[in-house]
């Protein structure tokens, strides 16, 4: 049994504009924004505009815009950091590693041979995630 969402959440706050983000991309169901503390380069997230704690209660037409805009950013961050793969991770309730309860994604740029840094590491500098969010824009089709 899951909790009720809460739009006290900070990702709710971000999409209400009440906190401040990185933004990368935004359509009319979602909206991306650089990860503040990031596992790697260029690692952002993409969460659904429409209210879902996670993927156990997700609305259909939400979750298909959310994986449509994970593909999208998946190869913007390719281009943009001339990437040698991608990975993807989602997260669903404390025991499956999730903090954040919106659901999000995560899209992380992977090279060969680079560990992930560990999850909830140090905040990234502004600066840093405003040029990596640039460059991924600049790489969108």
């Amino acid at each position: 049994m899951t909790t009720a969402y809460d739009p006290e959440n900070v990702f709710a706050k971000i999409l209400r504009g009440e906190m401040p983000a990185h933004k990368v991309y935004e359509d009319d169901d979602t909206f991306v924004f650089m990860d503040i503390m990031p596992r790697g380069k260029g690692h952002c997230l993409v969460v659904p505009k429409r209210p879902a704690r996670n993927l156990l209660d997700v609305e259909d037409n939400s979750l298909a815009a959310v994986m449509r805009t994970t593909q999208k950013l998946a190869r913007a961050v390719m281009k943009a950091f001339d990437a040698d793969g991608v990975t993807i991770q989602q997260f669903n309730e404390p025991a499956g590693g999730q903090i954040v309860f919106h659901l999000h994604v995560h899209v992380l740029p992977r090279f060969e041979g680079v560990k992930l840094d560990p999850p909830g590491g140090p905040m990234e500098k502004p600066e840093v995630l405003a040029a990596n969010a640039e460059a991924i824009r600049a790489a969108l089709d």
